[in-house]
């Protein structure tokens, strides 16, 4: 009897040698810079995260100590991307490189960029790491995901609410059972509002023969077909190898990473993603949502640019190969007219009554706003015409009768319209 326990005893250490189980709520499989950049968001928007890899790699072509060039084109200063192009001219400033100006090719050794990568990951709270490891199953148990991996020749399983597939064939998606979408193009966007929902964005690089164009990806783009709380980075890009990619690859991974979160924080599914919510959280981490290139981060308004663009109110230009937003230019009426309609239901009273004329002016946008909040004319005027420069820092002189910039007419619409706050679904329609 004795000897039967024993032997009991020994099988149950040795099974917990060889067996562990790991509770998260969010894992990414895979570390790619797309993964590495979910973990990274994800465990910043403050839920637990794990990342299962064999390693961090920026790209699987050359070897460690290669050169890699990444064209100033492919760079638009968002989130992480912009977290990881700051080290890497740190790190080449720290060396005594001299090619550090912001807008000149950004080169650095394939390593040292994947060692920058796992830096940054190292440092964020809520988020371990598994290097080493490789993914071997997946399948549903309720609400979550029951995942088994191997580290060091042991087996792990890894119990998770939302999984992130970062690998580069999708092997995750096909091994739950689900479908992947194809590469997502933002022209396959057309005759719909998805611009509405994204969750990130930038400028095609030129080695990709697609110079002047930008790309935006929305909620819809990173969700497998046929499952809920399965988020894919990598797999939705064509050719995701070229180096040129990596800006767009970061900011996909932060985006997905913030989706993920939200399910996890949330308790709820993929099929219950609130667009604003989320959107809200990356702006939070100065992430872009369109690529408005010529408004930096540092800008003051750079958060009311993009609220206000991401509702389709105002929309990017294109102007000298790069779609901006164009601050100083003048809003027309017929612009602005479609979405305020669509928004505000008081709208087409409005313009049927005041009928402004081909360009939209100072007048114009302060009897909608009293209009819409129900506030006195003569006190808002005044109340606006006092912060004009005070507070709202614009350089023009306050005058009702020249045409409102479209710095002008963002700043206050966000202030007072917030249309940003109209929820809309995941096709962007918009939600009563």
């Amino acid at each position: 009897m004795i000897k039967k326990l024993l032997f009991i005893l020994l099988i149950a250490q040795n099974s917990h040698l060889f067996a562990q189980t790991i509770k998260t709520d969010v894992l990414v499989i895979g570390g790619s810079p797309g993964g590495v950049a979910a973990a990274i968001q994800s465990a910043r928007s403050k839920v637990k995260t794990a990342i299962v890899a064999e390693n961090i790699h920026l790209t699987d072509d050359g070897r460690a100590g290669d050169m890699l060039i990444i064209e100033p084109e492919a760079n638009i200063s968002s989130g992480i991307w912009a977290e990881f192009y700051k080290r890497v001219l740190e790190f080449k400033k720290s060396a005594g490189a001299k090619d550090t100006a912001y807008n000149a090719p950004l080169h650095f050794e394939k390593n040292t960029g994947e060692a920058i990568l796992k830096k940054i990951a190292d440092t964020v709270k809520n988020l371990s790491v598994y290097f080493g490891a490789s993914f071997t199953s997946i399948k549903k148990n309720g609400d979550f995901w029951e995942i088994k991996i191997t580290q060091n020749g042991k087996s792990i399983e890894v119990k998770a609410r939302v999984i992130i597939d970062a690998t580069e064939n999708g092997e995750v998606v096909e091994k739950a059972g689900a479908k992947l979408k194809r590469a997502f193009e933002s022209d396959d966007s057309k005759g719909f509002e998805l611009y509405r929902t994204s969750i990130a964005a930038g400028i095609i690089s030129p080695n990709n023969n697609r110079r002047g164009s930008y790309w935006y990806v929305p909620m819809t783009g990173v969700l497998p077909i046929g499952v809920d709380n399965l988020l894919v980075t990598e797999r939705i890009l064509a050719g995701s190898n070229n180096i040129q990619y990596l800006p767009m690859q970061t900011a996909i991974g932060q985006g997905v990473g913030a989706m993920a979160a939200y399910c996890a924080f949330f308790k709820t599914s993929t099929e219950k993603l609130r667009v604003r919510i989320i959107q809200g959280e990356l702006l939070d981490f100065k992430a872009y949502l369109l690529p408005l290139s010529d408004i930096p981060p540092a800008d003051h308004y750079w958060r009311a640019f993009q609220q206000v663009c991401a509702t389709g109110l105002l929309k990017s230009v294109k102007q000298n190969g790069q779609f901006v937003f164009d601050p100083d230019a003048t809003v027309s009426t017929a612009e602005i007219e479609p979405t305020l309609k669509e928004i505000y239901t008081r709208a087409f009273l409005w313009f049927n009554k005041e009928k402004p004329g081909e360009k939209f002016t100072v007048a114009n946008t302060l009897s909608l706003i009293s209009d819409y909040t129900l506030t006195d004319p003569l006190v808002l005027n005044a109340r606006i015409k006092s912060d004009w420069k005070a507070r709202y820092k614009f350089t023009l002189d306050f005058d009702m009768k020249r045409p409102i910039t479209r710095r002008e007419f963002a700043v206050l619409a966000n202030r007072y319209l917030n249309p940003f706050a109209r929820t809309v679904d995941l096709n962007g329609r918009l939600v009563n």
